[in-house]
């Protein structure tokens, strides 16, 4: 019988990446637009757990926000069977409860990727994964004024484009300045190319000031059979009774949740009917352990779980459990051909053109999380380093 690992040290190492032809969207700068000929940098987060056996957990994060919550962790996991997640679990819900939890889902999926390693087999066969082939939308970029989604034309052409490609789903992410005549144009544009040919999505990302607002996008939602509506109002996506209002009055499904965070606030929005699908976020809901109990719990309702984003632990978790959709390919721009990120040394991408020709993205079959980080360009790129032993 093999020595249980006991974890040794934790390692956090900032890195910068260049993005090329993006920048800050000049009305909203908090929102990152296609723009030729800007390059900018963005910070990235290596999450290296070490453990006694020589085994470690390994991933990366690009939201340092998450990041900031680590340390306070540290003092449960130093010196503590590397396994035992459900331990760490519940005593990290504990300790990150006055700081929404920041940082466990980060630590819980480096904790996967070395229990799939020290087992040598990817996450999604511990997890009792089922298939290997994920269905995937295509989740563009926010639109811009730049060229490629600066109209309802072009996001109608890109859908063609995407269709072509195999995607089965394509979601419009509108402008960040709201403009509501010309959102419901590029509804109706994409509509009346694609609709019936695939399934249509759109997501303002909580842009709305108003609820009539709201309703107006939801009415054009319906007349083209859209599949989700996702985060329509400025409250963050976090009003019960809003969304529930809301579903009241359209026909189009409400995808909830991304912006809340953990098993129990899904579980009330379920059963306060403020959502049809349910969002979930591998790092915001507590890695790959709270989203398989959130896939659980959706499934006791009848629901599917659609996770946020792309990446190694969301298509291994997706690659576990049948209540679930689609795989967010993204985020993609037809000017913008993203192939790999250069943190990755094996072959790994979510760029457009990682669709197959089924419609489908594979999930990584290397032991953990499947994939092998390339840690020469991450200690080249390093701006600081924390290490905890």
């Amino acid at each position: 019988m093999k020595n249980v690992p006991i974890i040794t040290s934790v390692e956090i190492i900032r890195f910068q990446m260049e993005v090329k032809d993006r920048a800050p969207d000049p009305e909203i700068p908090y929102f990152s637009v296609y723009t030729p000929g800007k390059n900018s940098m963005q910070d990235q987060y290596a999450i290296r757990i070490h453990s006694d056996q020589g085994v470690t957990g390994e991933c990366v994060v690009a939201r340092g926000i998450e990041v900031a919550g680590i340390p306070a962790l540290t003092p449960i996991l130093l010196g503590q069977n590397a396994l035992e997640r459900e331990s760490f679990h519940k005593h990290a819900n504990r300790a990150t409860r006055q700081s929404a939890r920041m940082g466990v889902g980060a630590v819980d999926v480096a904790l996967w990727d070395l229990a799939g390693k020290y087992f040598d087999a990817p996450i999604y066969r511990l997890l009792g994964g089922h298939r290997t082939r994920l269905p995937a939308y295509a989740s563009t970029w926010i639109a811009d004024r730049n060229g490629g989604l600066a109209t309802p034309q072009e996001f109608a052409d890109f859908a063609e484009e995407c269709l072509n490609m195999g995607y089965k789903g394509f979601k419009i992410h509108p402008w960040p300045k709201i403009n509501i005549p010309e959102e419901i144009e590029t509804i109706n544009q994409v509509g009346k190319r694609v609709a019936g040919k695939m399934d249509l999505m759109t997501d303002p990302a909580c842009a709305y000031d108003t609820f009539a607002d709201a309703v107006k996008v939801g009415r054009a939602c319906d007349e083209w059979n859209f599949f989700w509506y996702e985060d329509p109002f400025k409250d963050g996506g976090v009003s019960q009774f809003a969304h529930r209002k809301l579903r009241q009055l359209i026909k189009t499904p409400l995808l909830q949740c991304e912006h809340i965070r953990g098993l129990e606030q899904h579980v009330d929005f379920i059963v306060a009917e403020a959502t049809d699908f349910v969002r979930g976020d591998i790092w915001y809901d507590g890695g790959i352990t709270g989203s398989i109990k959130l896939a659980r719990a959706c499934e006791g309702f009848g629901l599917d779980v659609e996770f946020h984003a792309g990446g190694p632990a969301e298509r291994q978790t997706m690659a576990a459990i049948h209540n679930s959709n689609y795989y967010e390919a993204g985020l993609v721009h037809p000017r913008e051909p993203r192939e790999q990120l250069p943190y990755y040394k094996s072959y790994y991408q979510d760029g457009l053109a990682g669709i197959g020709e089924d419609g489908c993205f594979e999930v990584p079959d290397g032991p953990g999380l499947g994939v092998e980080y390339d840690w020469n360009y991450i200690t080249q790129h390093q701006v600081e380093t924390r290490e905890f032993k």
